[in-house]
């Protein structure tokens, strides 16, 4: 789909870019550009995140994906005050007499219906707009065991003030009211405020997703955005379809991202050369199942 097929299918649809933005996880400002011709040569998975909502036939079609993960909806007040991770010692009761706003309203969700969600119910919050996380799978878990360990063991090794969590920790990346990520893997070096909190406040040092059919174009496209704004150094996608590993380094004014192969000695650049992921060993633990 051309980006004038696209502008065509925008004003059949009546979508605003704002809406679309926030189907898409493509931000706001991008889509704006790509619509008013100022991006040349847009990057292929924008639009193919544009793509997906715009293929849809209808409002009610798209309504169906954003509401796949919740049932019910959430109740809310957007006068409630904002809630600290730290002073959320315990979630807010869910009410089952909820309601889930229309795409097309301007309605932004919090920290609030956030943690009203059941316990069972994995999603990420990013600028008011739910994203659900299916339960990863076997391979998902084994990629992110092996690398995690590699983590800890260079951490220990040379003796770095840095900690390696797994997925589920909450992350308030921005310190505001309307996003909370979970990253598949975080490090956190010199800080110690967190250890007693419900979710660690603002960027951590380091951070990797692995990427699953349903969270490609949120990993690759909204959260790098946003990951980069927050402040998160370094950033590593993992591609298990590809095999690959693409680090963004963001402590640089100009930099590249790198992209590596699951055969690829990998350097943390956060250690300044002191520790590197070598991603063979875990290719090799994946190459007994296949």
């Amino acid at each position: 789909m051309t980006v004038e097929e696209m502008k065509k299918r925008k004003t059949e649809l009546g979508l605003t870019s704002q809406m679309i933005s926030q189907m898409s996880g493509v931000p706001l400002g991008t889509v704006q550009k790509i619509f008013a011709g100022t991006t040349k040569a847009p990057r292929r998975l924008t639009i193919e995140a544009l793509e997906r909502i715009l293929s849809h036939s209808g409002p009610s079609e798209m309504a169906e994906d954003r509401q796949a993960y919740i049932q019910e909806g959430i109740s809310r007040s957007e006068n409630q005050p904002r809630q600290d991770c730290m002073l959320r010692e315990t979630p807010a009761p869910y009410d089952t007499a909820v309601r889930f706003d229309s795409i097309a309203g301007d309605h932004r969700y919090t920290l609030d219906d956030y943690y009203a969600l059941p316990d069972e119910r994995r999603v990420e919050l990013i600028d008011g707009v739910f994203y659900d996380m299916a339960a990863p799978d076997f391979l998902h878990q084994l990629i992110l065991t092996h690398l995690s360990n590699q983590f800890y063991e260079c951490a220990e090794q040379h003796d770095m003030p840095c900690e390696v969590f797994q997925s589920p920790c909450d992350v308030r990346l921005d310190r505001d009211n309307y996003t909370m990520v979970q990253p598949d893997l975080l490090v956190i070096c010199g800080r110690q405020d967190y250890l007693h909190m419900k979710c660690l406040e603002g960027a951590p040092d380091l951070a990797v997703d692995i990427l699953s059919p349903s969270s490609r174009s949120k990993d690759m496209i909204l959260k790098l955005y946003k990951y980069e704004k927050a402040g998160v150094r370094e950033y590593w996608i993992v591609d298990p379809d590809h095999r690959t590993v693409t680090v963004h380094f963001f402590d640089t004014d100009d930099y590249d991202p790198v992209r590596y192969s699951f055969h690829d000695q990998i350097p943390v650049r956060i250690s300044e050369g002191k520790c590197s992921i070598d991603f063979s060993r875990i290719e090799q633990r994946l190459a007994r199942y296949e």
